[in-house]
């Protein structure tokens, strides 16, 4: 979310700022802005006139009765009711354009961070670093190709139940992917000082409003909702003869699935306020949990395979912190997550994304990108950003710095550390033997009961 004041008093900033993010029209979008928030503080100070007038009409209503004076009374009655009228008509234009604002806030992006650069898409991204070499010679089978002829990834048995995107993993495979989350997770609490959350799975809107998953990208998010609800509010309905007229939406108890455990997690501090000491050092939470994503906008985009699924698991780290913390913070997440590639002996690359690459709510974002020798270039495995004060000011999440009365928005980070189907994917391929075995990487043995390779008889 944005600061009304900041755009109000630095109009220039969010017109170059918003413009150098894709919005085609910034100049129209923040005249808009301004336009709705002069005419809502024109009907708040309007409305606070007439409550005054109001207010001290009143009063001398009762010095005219108690003068006799029924005439004066009278009028000052009729000036009552018609004060009446104008802070009622001050209310509702308050109520309608401070929607109508507020929508519009909501909807737009935040601002980019000052080092990062512009680019309209990923063609504009930066390479910072890589590591390791990526392999290049030997088999490169691809991963749906590898987990099928070992019998241990089966689509065809996912979409007769589920649909397109689904996979069912199956004996050792499905053990190796089981045993890369409880790696990373192990990996970020016990030598990275992450805090081990179990947080829902379903959120209501507010939550998905507050880190930015809402308005803007329902379409890609799944929901559900209480359908017994329904049926017996219909029940009722159809009892009473009054029809089936009604919120349906309200009477669901609605609730989303989570595209990420960012949501939970970054929404544990939603309408909270932290003491500075809080966050001396800063708060560190992660989660190993499943994923939901409708995948609205990526028709024809990996349709075969892991890489793109409906339903997932991944590690999130999310970390709140102090405005001054949050860039070394950004820095540390970012360095967590390769980690667990260093130890999976994996080739990387970390990429600076540019402007218009970046996620709506962050402000700067480190991606890394994993190699894939079926491919033969490095896709996405983790995604950390730094979103500054915008997703706190969604979830007025605020903090108190010692000695001061007045308080501040913290800062929320969030990264992928990692996301376990990709990097079962990276591990198939990376390590996949010419016999059509593939190898289990060092770190993961213990997990896999010494098992070193999947597929063996």
């Amino acid at each position: 979310m944005h600061d009304i004041r900041a755009i109000r008093e630095n109009p220039q900033v969010y017109v170059a700022g918003w413009a150098s993010r894709g919005v085609e029209d910034a100049d129209g979008l923040v005249a808009d802005i301004l336009r709705l928030d002069g005419e809502l503080r024109h009907a708040q100070t309007t409305g606070q006139d007439a409550l005054a007038k109001r207010n001290a009409a009143s009063k001398l209503i009762g010095a005219a009765m108690g003068k006799k004076d029924m005439a004066e009374a009278d009028r000052l009655k009729a000036e009552v009711e018609a004060l009446k009228g104008d802070i009622a008509a001050a209310a509702e234009v308050e109520a309608r354009v401070g929607k109508a604002l507020r929508d519009l806030l909501a909807a737009q992006k935040n601002l980019a961070a000052e080092d990062v650069p512009d680019g309209e898409d990923e063609a504009g991204n930066v390479e910072v670093s890589t590591w390791g070499e990526p392999r290049r010679t030997g088999p490169a089978k691809d991963h749906a190709d590898l987990g099928e002829a070992l019998g241990m990834l089966d689509f065809e048995a996912a979409a007769k139940m589920s649909g397109a995107r689904f996979a069912v993993l199956k004996g050792q495979l499905a053990r190796l992917e089981r045993a890369v989350g409880q790696f990373m997770l192990d990996l970020q609490t016990d030598q990275h000082g992450y805090l081990e959350v179990n947080p829902p799975y379903l959120v209501r809107d507010e939550a998905m409003f507050g880190t930015g998953q809402l308005p803007k990208f329902e379409e890609d998010l799944f929901k559900t909702g209480d359908f017994s609800a329904v049926f017996e509010k219909m029940a009722k309905l159809h009892q009473s003869g009054a029809g089936f007229s009604y919120n349906i939406y309200e009477d669901l108890n609605a609730r989303y699935l989570i595209p990420t455990a960012e949501v939970s997690l970054t929404n544990l501090v939603r309408e909270t306020i932290l003491f500075e000491d809080e966050l001396a050092t800063p708060m560190r939470m992660t989660a190993l949990t499943p994923c939901f994503r409708a995948e609205a906008g990526s028709a024809g985009r990996d349709t075969r395979g892991l890489i793109r699924q409906h339903q997932f698991s991944k590690v999130e780290m999310v970390s709140i912190t102090r405005p001054e913390d949050s860039d070394a913070e950004h820095e540390r997440m970012t360095a967590c997550a390769e980690a667990v590639l260093k130890a999976l002996e994996l080739p990387f690359r970390r990429m600076l994304l540019c402007k218009g690459d970046m996620g709506f709510s962050a402000r700067k974002t480190f991606d890394l990108e994993v190699w894939l020798p079926s491919q033969g270039t490095y896709r996405e495995i983790s995604s950390c950003s730094n979103c500054g004060d915008f997703q706190a000011r969604r979830m007025d999440a605020r903090f108190k710095r010692a000695g001061e009365k007045k308080t501040e928005f913290v800062h929320t980070l969030n990264g992928s550390g990692l996301a376990v189907g990709r990097t079962l994917v990276a591990i198939m391929e990376n390590y996949q033997q010419e016999d059509g075995r593939i190898a289990v990487p060092a770190v993961l043995r213990p997990y896999m009961g010494g098992l070193e390779f999947v597929g063996a008889a």
